[in-house]
């Protein structure tokens, strides 16, 4: 079996990061994970092992993938269990997971995951407010379809493990969602990975400027769960 080495950044910030280590991590699938947390001159450290100069980035030997859908369907040529076995689930899930990697930008952009820190947006914008009612409406939509408790069934799949950042977001902005997919948030965070997640989050050291500032622009604080820098 190949020895993957994972390159992620921070876990408060990286929602992007996350994506690949959680699916790899519930499907234990083993590798080396390499933290490089976000800095000033993130871009130029980056370059040394991303060809974007963006993380995620899956080594496997001499073979190089960037962005977290790509490391997916890498994965998924050699490993069970990324995406759902029956079809139509599959076709569902590539679909969900796809509209997550382009879309949902107001969610994206006003709710930028910040794991240790719980707020109160000063708005609930109407672009948001749309994206919460899609993202509802397609939880629903799966859930229910294919019985549950994951989006495609029920195993964990690659389609969770893409909107696993936003059961993040969920609990640290209080986004105003069904019960059923509150349910469903609740869910992904008990997972052990999600749990590892976070905890290691706490724990880290590292502020990145910009990261804080986007965040508080949009948000009063209300807790900072993270240990002091």
């Amino acid at each position: 079996m190949s020895q993957y080495s994972l390159y992620i950044a921070n876990r408060n910030y990286s929602s992007w990061s996350l994506r690949p280590w959680l699916l790899m991590t519930e499907l234990k699938i083993p590798f080396t994970e390499i933290l490089v947390p976000f800095e000033a001159s993130n871009h130029a450290n980056f370059s040394r092992f991303s060809p974007n100069a963006q993380v995620p980035c899956l080594h496997d030997g001499d073979t190089v993938i960037w962005d977290s859908l790509a490391i997916v369907e890498y994965l998924a040529e050699s490993h069970a269990g990324v995406w759902p076995k029956q079809r139509v689930a599959r076709a569902w899930a590539r679909s969900a997971s796809a509209e997550m990697h382009s879309g949902f930008s107001a969610l994206r952009n006003q709710c930028s995951m910040n794991c240790g820190l719980r707020l109160q947006l000063h708005a609930l914008k109407p672009d948001l407010m749309a994206d919460l009612a899609r993202l509802d409406a397609l939880w629903q939509d799966g859930l229910t379809r294919f019985g549950g408790p994951f989006l495609a069934g029920s195993d964990f799949s690659a389609v969770d493990a893409f909107y696993a950042p936003v059961a993040f977001r969920i609990q640290s902005y209080g986004l105003p969602l069904s019960e059923a997919s509150l349910a469903y948030a609740q869910h992904l965070l008990a997972l052990v990975g999600m749990r590892d997640w976070y905890d290691k989050a706490l724990q880290e050291p590292w502020r990145e400027t910009g990261h804080e500032l986007e965040t508080l622009a949009r948000a009063e604080l209300l807790a900072d769960f993270r240990c002091t820098p």
